[in-house]
């Protein structure tokens, strides 16, 4: 029988964060990826890249047809990005507030597995692939995107 008193340490993702646990998680725990958001940021920020925000983060607009992408607070969509996929790349950056330094693993499985999605549908343009959500931090960063913003609509 599991003791009431003793707290879990490890907290399941929560869209029902708070603005100020948002960016306390996101720059402590989960600094490292912002770091690297904050580097690429600015390097959109020289090219002259102007962002927005988008919920609790900064979203750039890079190119078009291509997706999105997510490090920390920092977003990046193409321009005819639909809100859905903003809200997913938000949910990549709730999770960063959880999963912290184990993000990076995360992110580089998202990117390969968007990449390798591609190139299949380039070269099997009728095979039938799974959901993109179907895989377990894809699905997560949907769901957990897409209650936060509603919640912030309320």
């Amino acid at each position: 029988m599991k003791d009431k008193r003793i707290k879990r340490i490890w907290k399941k993702p929560d869209p029902e964060l708070s603005d100020r646990e948002f960016f306390l998680r996101s720059f402590t725990w989960g600094l490292p990826v912002n770091i690297g958001g904050a580097i690429v940021a600015a390097g959109l920020l020289l090219t002259g890249h102007r962002p927005e925000r988008f919920g609790n983060c900064i979203n750039f607009t890079v190119g078009k047809n291509w997706g999105g992408g997510s490090m920390g607070v920092f977003m990046l969509t193409c321009r005819n990005a639909t809100t859905r996929l903003k809200e997913h790349e938000h949910g990549h950056s709730i999770q960063n507030c959880f999963y912290g330094p184990l993000m990076p693993l995360i992110n580089l499985q998202s990117s390969t597995r968007y990449l390798v999605r591609k190139g299949i549908e380039i070269i099997a343009p009728n095979r039938k692939l799974p959901p993109y959500d179907s895989a377990w931090f894809e699905g997560e960063a949907t769901r957990l995107g897409s209650a936060y913003m509603n919640k912030r609509k309320d």
